[in-house]
C-alpha cells in the first residue's frame, strides 16, 4: 500500500497549489479520502474529505471558500486545490485513506508547504 503526496512547496500569499495523492495498493473506489494538515506546535487537523462516491462531506472552516477536495477514480489519485494561500496554511499536508467496511487507513508521508512572501 503506498499513498504518495506531490505538489508542496514554497508559495506567496494568494496563490494556489494543488496537492496531490497517488494511491496504489489497496481499492480506491472502497474509501473514503482526506487532507490533513499539522502546523508546527499545533495537533493535525482534518482539512477535507471525499466519499468514495465523489461527495465532499467536510471542508474545514478557516479553508472554505479557498481549497477543494477532488479524486480521479481512473488514475488513483486525488487532490487539495488551495487557492488564495494564507501564510497560516503554512503546514505538513497529509493525506489519507480510510475504509470503516475494509477497517483500515492509510497515511501518506506528508507534504510541506509554506506561504511566505
Amino acid at each position: 500500500v503506498q499513498l504518495v503526496e506531490s505538489g508542496g512547496g514554497l508559495v506567496q500569499p494568494g496563490g494556489s497549489l494543488r496537492l496531490s495523492c497517488v494511491c496504489s495498493g489497496f481499492t480506491f473506489s472502497g474509501y473514503i479520502m482526506n487532507w490533513y494538515r499539522q502546523a508546527p506546535g499545533k495537533e493535525r487537523e482534518l482539512v477535507a474529505t471525499i466519499t468514495n462516491a465523489g461527495e465532499i462531506t467536510y471542508i474545514a472552516d478557516p479553508v472554505k471558500g479557498r481549497f477543494t477536495i477532488f479524486r480521479d477514480s481512473a488514475k488513483t489519485r486525488f487532490y487539495l486545490q488551495m487557492n488564495n494561500l494564507k501564510p497560516e496554511d503554512a503546514a505538513v499536508y497529509y493525506c489519507r485513506a480510510s475504509s470503516s467496511y475494509f477497517k483500515t487507513d492509510y497515511w501518506g508521508q506528508g507534504t510541506q508547504v509554506t506561504v511566505s512572501s
